[in-house]
């Protein structure tokens, strides 16, 4: 690769790659789409920064959940929607969520058909177990709606859709770092990334560019998310002058092993597993006084958070939870939870069959990312609603919004293979495989490679890892569970800190070669640039609503805040705007769903 007199690297001798389609992500939601537009018959490429079984999609262990009616014969799509409705706390598109509930049971036969392991009932059927949030008749009743892989769903759907996605001819490019979109007036022509084990800098030319990078727990200082959750694609898509929606809406999952982080399964509680305070009680009864343990995960977690700042926390510092498992049949556990077993082991040297598993709150789940429509096809505001040509998101790095303001347990997994398919079905109907790439100008690129060899010719005194714990503590602090005005616009003032620290940031190391001090930095600038709009956004959303929640606005406002959050990025200032929810069903076979008071 040539250099200019600056010593930047020039786009004009960077390598290209065409094809119909391209996905950025190899994740379950990126496999999904890649498989299924491959099938198509599109010359198909899925560009991923880790080896794609290594997705933080293995962390989705409980299961993934469709009104099947396997458990229960009676059970309906339009049931599952309630429930999501409900459990987004009326911020969710209900188009979307219809879409989502409605194609679900097709999405996991299919699942089954390309050979997902699920577990099975003693009559051969799918087993399904509960979860939180979900319901039947409307919320009458506990739903065993959730299918289940053991407590390894996520892992098995993983590796089952990599090998369908290599038996379809998908080519992969693993370990390439994704760095900019390629834009050209206002559509979308593909993406450039950095090939980490060789240190060439590719442009990959698309009709359509889907989004599939997932979420960005790390800006979080304690999450379950693994290291690499950075959310690239929201950073790219902020870089290419596009917003992100309902940032401010940042799931914390009731149990994270205390102290690590690492995620204890939902699936945990479904299988008959309880929370208990410092005092041994049963709490959860005085805040969800019907589904108990199986509340949804926003309520969960507040009151696991209320029980610890009022005393009642377990340990000597009283600043856990007990999760007990201890009364279950050890058949049960080894059958259904082997991976919670191995996990309490490793990580917090627990015997589930003897002795509780000590829990706190930890960020799990980004509802908020890049706004889509049911398609997958992504949206900006331009005086109304408009898709960009060429670009789609999917996964926990778009915002369909099926989620809303929280999101119930199981509904990842069938969220990454719903939208994975639409994704999919809607590039077919757009894209002519083989048809001829319209030139694109080297503008884009440059800016893009300025902005890179800036970043690794950076020759500051400040360390990347002293900016990411100051920007994570920063989000831990003033905008968690809990969030007041004060705490917040504290956190509007700090998180501006840490980014524009990143002038005087330090790069020692100038190679191309897998060089993770780059790799870092560089996933530092696009967690700075997503923890810019959370905190903004949320300090904006004067209520609370599902996992946002104000101490000083403790209701839900639907009159001044049933609708979503765009946040634009420019520089340090975030731009806010605002467009409505979606109060209308897909088709006339469910009605929509009026607010009320959410109760569990």
């Amino acid at each position: 690769m040539a250099m200019n007199g600056k010593g930047y690297l020039e786009a004009s001798s960077l390598p290209v790659k065409e094809f119909d389609g391209i996905i950025v992500g190899g994740g379950g939601s990126g496999l999904m789409a890649g498989l299924q537009l491959a099938q198509s018959g599109m010359n198909t490429a899925v560009v991923s920064k880790v080896f794609p079984t290594r997705s933080h999609t293995v962390s989705a262990q409980g299961g993934i959940t469709c009104a099947i009616a396997s458990a229960d014969p009676n059970d309906d799509w339009r049931w599952h929607m309630y429930d999501t409705v409900k459990g987004s706390d009326w911020l969710g598109d209900q188009d979307s969520i219809e879409y989502l509930c409605k194609e679900a049971p097709r999405a996991v036969l299919e699942l089954e058909r390309y050979g997902v392991p699920f577990s099975r009932t003693e009559d051969g059927k799918i087993y399904q177990r509960p979860f939180g949030g979900m319901t039947k008749n409307y919320g009458n009743g506990t739903a065993q709606r959730t299918c289940a892989a053991a407590d390894r769903t996520g892992h098995a759907i993983l590796h089952t859709l990599y090998g369908q996605a290599l038996k379809q001819q998908t080519e992969f490019f693993i370990e390439y770092f994704a760095l900019d979109l390629i834009m050209k007036n206002g559509q979308c022509k593909g993406v450039i990334a950095w090939n980490l084990t060789d240190g060439t800098i590719h442009r990959f030319r698309s009709h359509v560019t889907i989004i599939a990078t997932g979420g960005y727990g790390k800006v979080y200082y304690s999450a379950t998310s693994a290291h690499t959750c950075t959310g690239d694609g929201n950073a790219m898509v902020l870089r290419a002058g596009l917003p992100l929606q309902d940032m401010e809406f940042v799931q914390f999952h009731p149990t994270g092993i205390y102290g690590v982080g690492c995620l204890i399964t939902e699936g945990v509680r479904g299988e008959g597993g309880f929370l208990v305070n410092g005092k041994g009680e049963r709490f959860m009864e005085r805040y969800a006084p019907n589904a108990k343990d199986l509340a949804s995960r926003d309520v969960v977690s507040r009151s696991m958070e209320v029980e610890i700042n009022e005393g009642r926390g377990a340990g000597k510092n009283k600043d856990h939870i007990n999760l007990h498992l201890d009364h279950i049949d050890k058949k049960v556990i080894d059958e259904r939870l082997p991976g919670i077993s191995e996990a309490a082991k490793t990580f917090a040297n627990v015997d589930v069959s003897k002795e509780p598993i000590p829990v706190v709150p930890t960020v799990h789940y980004n509802m908020g990312g890049i706004p889509t429509n049911y398609k997958a096809e992504v949206l900006t505001l331009n005086g109304s609603e408009k898709t960009v040509p060429g670009l789609m998101a999917i996964g926990e790095a778009a915002c369909v919004s099926v989620h809303g303001a929280n999101r119930l347990g199981s509904n990842s997994l069938i969220d990454l293979v719903v939208f994975g398919r639409a994704a999919a079905k809607r590039a077919a109907e757009l894209v002519k495989p083989g048809s001829a790439h319209e030139e694109v100008s080297n503008s884009e690129t440059d800016k893009c490679l300025e902005r890179f060899d800036k970043i690794r010719n950076s020759n500051g005194s400040t360390k990347t890892s002293e900016l990411r714990i100051e920007m994570q503590k920063t989000m831990q602090s003033k905008c968690a569970v809990f969030r007041t005005e004060k705490t917040l616009k504290e956190g509007v003032n700090q998180i501006r800190k840490p980014y524009e620290g990143m002038r005087d940031v330090s790069v020692k190391d100038k190679s191309l070669l897998f060089n993770t001090d780059l790799v870092e930095t560089l996933e530092f600038d696009n967690l700075i640039s997503q923890a810019l709009t959370t905190m903004d956004s949320a300090y904006n959303r004067k209520e609370s609503r599902g996992a946002h929640a104000r101490e000083d606005f403790t209701k839900r406002d639907d009159k001044n805040f049933m609708k979503h959050t765009l946040a634009w990025q420019k520089g340090k200032k975030v731009e806010i705007k605002y467009r409505d929810v979606h109060s209308r069903t897909l088709t006339n076979d469910v009605q929509y769903f009026p607010p009320k008071e959410r109760v569990y």
